[in-house]
């Protein structure tokens, strides 16, 4: 394979000299640890535990949080733009950022300020790797029938159940796990701080993916888990809420990776496209490659302010849901045309690994999957319309709704 060049400095929206600074230490980082193994990591399928150790290290992997508990009081424009600047290089590493930072979620959003004091500095002091636990088997898409069952006893919890397609499976330091404490339906769903190491708790085999190999997912099985009672975040019943709530975060963070993947594949096409000559000329001066290329260009901008608009709105303590949806349903979508576009550029070339483009074509699959589907985002976005639309017409139809 080829090691794509280092990537070309886009000029960005950041709100201080901070930022800038910080983004430009993700360069530095990017060019020094992340593109000299990226290739070599994704064909042999290997973790980069030491990556992450070193993103952990200089402070990239607590970004949104804060400072006084180790992280680094960013706003959510800052962060998700260092995500993007990290699936530049590569995918799995960004997405292990993300996933990291949504199973950080909980504990800071819900947590005591007891939990907080106890674990906070650990999850987010750089050495600790976490995993968000939601979908079950028979129901990824549907978290309110989850059936991953947490028994009150005592002082403890004792849990049983299996938990599907979880990101750092096998590796994780933690586990945010929602499970089922009450009543069917998402009422009766808990939260959990679940250290990596609970007696009971193991990770089933590693999926063999068709891409971002280097990201190690699996099922993680409870068997009479036992859990302290403390280690629940807020209260029973809550757990649904909690872990909705992580996900909105957590699409942009996808959305972010999907522009930066896409970002990649024009980077490495228009390269080549300035470089190989035919018919005497350079095949950037064809119209039907030309083309391409703006079109990916203005199509990677597009999703770029999209997520941006949806973190300013959740910097600004707006409602952000449905935007973040919007984010992760055009970018995503908007990467896997792309890239398979950038494929297209280099022809025959693009479909062999001496380049990145195929690989990032595959890995451009898995966006439009995670955090929820597509067509769940669709669902999402449906749903808003609908209620801006009932509300509406009460309003039109006077104070006690009659039409």
């Amino acid at each position: 394979m080829v090691i794509p060049l280092a990537p070309a400095v886009l000029e960005r929206e950041l709100p201080s000299e901070e930022a800038a600074d910080l983004l430009a230490l993700t360069r530095d980082l990017v060019r020094g640890e992340l593109l000299p193994q990226v290739n070599a990591a994704e064909s042999d399928g290997a973790f980069p535990r030491k990556v992450f150790t070193t993103l952990g290290e200089a402070g990239l992997m607590s970004l949104p949080y804060p400072q006084e508990f180790g992280g680094g009081d960013q706003p959510a424009v800052v962060y998700l733009q260092v995500v993007e600047e990290l699936a530049r290089a590569w995918l799995g590493v960004a997405m292990g950022v993300s996933v990291h930072v949504l199973a950080c979620h909980g504990l800071v959003n819900y947590g005591s300020d007891a939990q907080k004091d106890k674990w906070l500095p650990e999850l987010l002091g750089g050495r600790m790797l976490g995993a968000y636990c939601l979908s079950e088997p028979q129901g990824g898409s549907d978290p309110g029938a989850m059936i991953t069952g947490a028994a009150r006893d005592g002082d403890d919890y004792v849990i049983n159940g299996e938990k599907a397609w979880i990101t750092h499976g096998p590796v994780a330091d933690f586990y945010l796990l929602m499970a089922r404490t009450g009543e069917p339906g998402p009422r009766g769903i808990s939260s959990f701080l679940v250290a990596g190491g609970t007696p009971g708790v193991s990770a089933g085999a590693i999926e063999k993916k068709m891409g971002v190999k280097s990201s190690v997912t699996s099922s993680v099985r409870f068997e009479n888990a036992r859990v302290s009672a403390e280690r629940r975040l807020g209260a029973e019943g809550k757990g649904f809420a909690i872990a909705m709530s992580a996900l909105d975060s957590g699409r942009l963070g996808i959305a972010a990776c999907a522009v930066g993947l896409a970002q990649a594949s024009l980077d490495v096409a228009a390269e080549y496209a300035r470089s190989r000559r035919a018919f005497g000329s350079l095949i950037s001066d064809f119209q039907g490659v030309s083309f391409l290329l703006a079109d990916a260009a203005s199509k990677i901008a597009a999703a770029r302010q999209l997520y941006l608009y949806a973190a300013r709105r959740k910097d600004a303590g707006k409602t952000f849901s449905t935007e973040a949806a919007m984010a992760k349903l055009i970018a995503t979508d908007m990467a896997m045309v792309v890239t398979t576009d950038m494929v297209q550029v280099l022809g025959g070339a693009g479909y062999v690994e001496d380049y990145p483009v195929e690989r990032y074509m595959r890995e451009a699959k898995l966006l439009q999957i995670v955090e929820g589907t597509n067509q769940i985002q669709r669902l999402v976005i449906a749903r808003s319309l609908n209620k801006i639309t009932r509300a509406a017409r009460v309003a039109a139809a006077g104070d006690d709704g009659r039409s």
